[in-house]
């Protein structure tokens, strides 16, 4: 039998048999890595987030307590003024994570790898929105209140440095964290600690009150399964990315020396994110490269809002400089 002389392919990646052969798969690309994404960050849900149509930056009010006082018959009531200020969050430059895929070398390779890379941008991006994150929590537990009168952040100093820190040195340092947030009027909702992968792990296998019965009645984890769910009263988030160097490169308002910073302490309101740009995808072949270009990227920025809702666990000393907020140990 005589072949014909053209065939009539089937093109997986268009739509409705029409247009643009690689369509579909680039919704398959953007899912891969908006999952990932979504799987590896762990500082988006934890801090206050605003989108913006268009600008460079956004403002976030901030207002301090009004006062209380007796009346006196006869008099008038003119009404007491309440201090304010306000947080302003610059967008950062975009943000990108870019991988090419030579056509010659997907052809050699034994195995797919388009959502490997693509996994790799989500993964890529998560990282950095958390450690920028992280890092402004740290900065805005240094810092000096937004509103004059009102409180700055908080430093729990004194600590071992991390190789070092036993579960009851970390369990004390949170419980005096909290206490500084209750002293300091902060909501008790949406609170949480942030520590290291050893450092949990050494929670998990060397707390003698975390999962005691006695002192948590409900559920909170359990040693056989390596969960702890909360300490003292905070949601413990396992992070790779909790700073730990000292940081003098990139955006200025996320650079500091971070080398002694053991956990974070924080509600939800010590930070903020502006998004410009969201998470978005792009792929496309490039024919005179002879390969396949994909990038995730967005454009958001990051910055201090109520110092006041944080707080560092450090292994500075008490008389440390450079900190608005205050110092404990």
């Amino acid at each position: 039998m005589a072949s014909p002389a053209t065939m009539s392919p089937s093109r997986l990646g268009q739509i409705n048999a029409t247009g643009d052969a690689d369509a579909l798969f680039l919704k398959v690309f953007a899912g891969e890595v908006l999952t990932a994404f979504d799987r590896k960050v762990v500082a988006m849900s934890r801090q206050m987030l605003r989108n913006i149509d268009h600008g460079k930056s956004a403002s976030f009010p901030a207002t301090w307590k009004g006062t209380a006082g007796y009346h006196t018959p006869g008099t008038q009531l003119q009404g007491t003024g309440i201090k304010a200020n306000e947080r302003l969050i610059i967008i950062d430059d975009l943000l990108v994570a870019d991988r090419f895929i030579a056509n010659i070398d997907e052809a050699k390779n034994h195995y797919e790898v388009r959502s490997i890379y693509s996994h790799d941008i989500g993964e890529a991006l998560a990282q950095a929105f958390d450690k920028n994150s992280l890092q402004v929590m740290a900065l805005a537990a240094r810092a000096s209140a937004t509103v004059q009168g009102g409180n700055g952040g908080t430093v729990v100093a004194g600590l071992p440095a991390l190789s070092a820190v036993s579960a009851s040195d970390f369990e004390e340092a949170v419980f005096d964290a909290v206490t500084a947030l209750d002293e300091k009027d902060v909501p008790e909702d949406e609170r949480y600690t942030f520590c290291s992968p050893a450092l949990y792990w050494n929670l998990v296998a060397g707390s003698s009150k975390l999962f005691n019965r006695d002192y948590n009645p409900n559920d909170n984890g359990g040693y056989s399964r390596g969960v702890i769910n909360t300490v003292a009263g905070t949601e413990l988030v396992k992070t790779n990315n909790l700073p730990k160097t000292n940081v003098t490169t990139g955006p200025t308002a996320y650079q500091g020396d971070f080398r002694n910073t053991v956990g974070l302490v924080c509600q939800r309101r010590a930070m903020g994110t502006v998004k410009l740009i969201d998470l978005a995808t792009e792929m496309d072949y490039l024919i005179e490269y002879q390969g396949t270009l994909m990038v995730g990227k967005y454009a958001v920025g990051h910055g201090i809002l109520r110092p006041e809702c944080a707080v560092e666990l450090s292994s500075w000393a008490v008389s440390t400089s450079g900190v608005s907020g205050d110092v404990t140990s």
